[in-house]
């Protein structure tokens, strides 16, 4: 399944690759021990998981020295995949669910990632400053404003203004009424060929 990676991002190098091929073996392993993925939905690892995640790099090009911050990373997602495709930048991993940080801190010694660390962390307790804070689904998007919006940085790094990049699925006017008039909706699908990404956007909203 890793080719369905290599389709969309053609321009990994061997490293990455190497990373990206690890992945699986140790979810599947992890699973076994800890729910960080649905059991149903661990065949479907590299498509709905890590692709979803690196969708986010469709709308930034993360330049050298840009901070990120997942927020409610689960077991590592968007963060670790997006870490392997952008080893310059520098990324944080947060949960309020220790298991789960404890699966993706393992994922990310396993596979030699040096930008990246997981922290057993609410979003509230978090005082770093970054670009962009990136998130799946995680909350509304009102509520996650209201925790984040200390941590992202007046300093600018990026062609795309700071702000957060937040991976949610179905109808999401509602949720982005309050920011309508400065906030992106991206369609998944214009990215990806796949049926999976019907009705999965991108949200980013700058702060």
């Amino acid at each position: 399944m890793l080719a369905i990676i290599e389709k969309h991002f053609p321009a990994l190098t061997e490293r990455q690759k190497e990373q990206l091929s690890q992945l699986e073996p140790l979810y599947r392993e992890w699973n076994a021990r800890i729910n960080v993925i649905s059991r149903r939905d661990i065949d479907n690892l590299y498509l709905h998981h890590v692709l979803h995640s690196m969708a986010i790099a469709k709308a930034v090009q993360l330049r050298p020295g840009t901070r990120v911050l997942d927020l409610g990373t689960g077991g590592g997602f968007p963060g670790i995949p997006l870490a392997i495709l952008f080893p310059e930048a520098q990324f944080r991993l947060i949960d309020g669910t220790g298991k789960k940080i404890m699966v993706a801190q393992q994922v990310i010694a396993a596979t030699g990632l040096t930008n990246c660390e997981a922290v057993h962390l609410r979003g509230e307790e978090e005082r770093g400053s970054y670009d962009f804070v990136v998130s799946r689904a995680v909350m509304a998007l009102p509520d996650m404003m209201k925790i984040v919006r200390k941590n992202i940085a007046r300093s600018q790094h990026n062609a795309l203004p700071n702000g957060l990049l937040v991976l949610k699925g179905g109808d999401v006017t509602a949720e982005v009424h309050a920011w309508r008039n400065i906030a992106e909706v991206y369609d998944l699908r214009q990215w990806i060929d796949d049926p999976w990404f019907d009705g999965k956007k991108l949200i980013y909203l700058p702060v």
